[in-house]
């Protein structure tokens, strides 16, 4: 997991947690110097590590270490809770074309992405896309057809795989297969759920699942543990820490 910022601590460890509730057997959480020391405190079962950082943010320096990491890793989520900027803009676009690990792309990082999505098409490694319709619509541009056929459009001109997030989350393969799941809540629309998914999703990626089985299952059984937070909490007091909790109880409905 690679993300956060000064102001943005609890993305990175949400994502974490999510992966280790979901199977993840070691999970790492690079984040600037910055915040290593609060991220270090938020994480026991996850390993957090520093980066070189500036002005709150991972640094241009962050690059050739992040891509060692990667090296070691089975599949890697970048973007939760990053921030924006010049900087940020070229090391997730650096990451995409020069790291061979396959990744999975969220919130800050959709917006570097977003300011050219040709980098996709020299990616070195497998992509996946988490965007929420506004997201996605900074990506590639108004819907001309709907939800589910722009997404599929776009995974297919670009090599990718496009899990649109929403009330119908569509899920979207390079090679023009699509699904479309209706799971989940409104009690999930609230900050952090993004990153709980995340989580999820690259944990069971880096379990060996293929990317259509894997998005998939991420989707049903991350509004599924929304259902159960709602059925125990209700639609307005549940948050992302609600769905976190009930993962396992989820993943014991299809697995025993």
């Amino acid at each position: 997991i690679v993300g956060g910022c000064i102001g943005y601590t609890g993305a990175p460890t949400l994502c974490a947690r999510a992966a280790l509730r979901c199977g993840a057997g070691l999970v790492s959480v690079g984040v600037p110097e910055a915040i290593y020391a609060v991220t270090a405190v938020k994480n026991d079962e996850a390993m957090p590590f520093p980066l070189p950082s500036a002005e709150g943010k991972l640094a241009r320096d962050a690059l050739p270490v992040l891509l060692e990491r990667l090296e070691k890793s089975d599949v890697c989520v970048l973007g939760p809770g990053l921030g924006r900027n010049d900087t940020l803009t070229a090391l997730v676009q650096a990451v995409v074309m020069q790291s061979g690990t396959p990744l999975v792309l969220d919130a800050d990082a959709l917006f570097a992405v977003a300011q050219d999505a040709a980098v996709l098409e020299r990616a070195r490694a497998p992509i996946v896309l988490t965007p929420h319709d506004g997201e996605f619509a900074r990506l590639a541009g108004p819907d001309k057809t709907g939800r589910a056929e722009a997404a599929s459009d776009f995974a297919v001109r670009h090599g990718c795989t496009v899990v649109r997030k929403g009330p119908e989350t569509v899920c979207a393969f390079p090679d023009g297969d699509a699904a479309v799941l209706r799971a989940g809540n409104p009690g999930m629309a609230k900050g952090g759920s993004g990153d709980v998914l995340s989580g999820m999703l690259v944990s069971l990626l880096g379990l060996g699942l293929a990317p259509m089985d894997a998005c998939c299952a991420a989707v049903w059984l991350h509004g599924r543990a929304g259902d159960l937070a709602a059925r125990d909490v209700g639609l307005w007091g549940m948050t992302p820490s609600d769905l976190l909790d009930r993962i396992p109880a989820a993943l014991r409905e299809v697995t025993e």
